[in-house]
């Protein structure tokens, strides 16, 4: 079976960009990502040792609504999401907010996701 560069990245658990730059083909084998897996090259094995575990390099997401479900890079900006959901489901579909909490929306997560952080209202 044939997989991508981005689904092998997916699990080599490195960014797109280093995928490219280490010449990880577009289509490659799984035979060949197992290699990868059970030998890491020079590149890889420093890059893991780099690895400070602040910061995932994939998260996945899923709608808390319809259960779609995607791998994307987490962006600086993006706070700890008590759920994400598609951005087309209308407000009554979502989860309900607990009683003294206080919900905040932020748009443009992952190709169409908003996320949501619900706190207590006194820690608003």
């Amino acid at each position: 079976m044939v997989i991508s560069r981005r689904d092998a990245a997916l699990a080599l658990d490195i960014s797109m960009e280093m995928a490219q730059r280490h010449g990880i083909p577009s289509r490659l084998s799984e035979a060949d990502l197992r290699e990868l897996q059970d030998n890491p090259p020079a590149w890889l094995v420093q890059s893991r040792s780099n690895r400070t575990g602040k910061r995932p390099v994939w998260v996945h997401l899923t709608c808390a609504v319809c259960g779609y479900s995607e791998a994307v890079r987490p962006k600086k900006w993006w706070p700890d999401f008590s759920f994400v959901f598609c951005g087309h489901h209308r407000n009554n579909e979502l989860p309900e907010l607990f009683l003294g909490d206080v919900r905040t929306e932020y748009e443009g997560v992952g190709s169409r996701f908003v996320g949501v952080v619900d706190v207590r209202e006194d820690q608003a």
